[in-house]
C-alpha cells in the first residue's frame, strides 16, 4: 500500500493531539475552540464555513429534496 509522508504527519499531529486529551471529544473541541478564539484575538483572519445554500428554484428543490 502506498504511503503519503504528509498525511502520515498529519495523523500522527492528530493522534498525538488526542492522546494529550485522552481521546475525550469534547475536551478536544474545547482546545480547538479556544485555540481558534485566540488566533481570532491576535488578528488572524477567521473564515466561517458557509451554510448550506437554499434551494431557489423547483428544480432544485426537486433535486436536493432527497438529500
Amino acid at each position: 500500500m502506498w504511503n503519503d509522508e504528509i498525511v502520515d504527519e498529519v495523523r500522527a499531529i492528530r493522534d498525538a493531539h488526542a492522546a494529550k486529551f485522552g481521546y475525550d471529544l469534547q475536551a478536544i473541541y474545547a482546545d480547538l475552540k479556544k485555540s481558534e478564539a485566540e488566533h481570532i484575538a491576535a488578528g488572524h483572519p477567521f473564515i466561517p464555513v458557509p451554510e448550506r445554500p437554499v434551494p431557489d428554484t423547483a428544480l432544485q428543490r426537486s433535486r436536493f429534496a432527497h438529500r
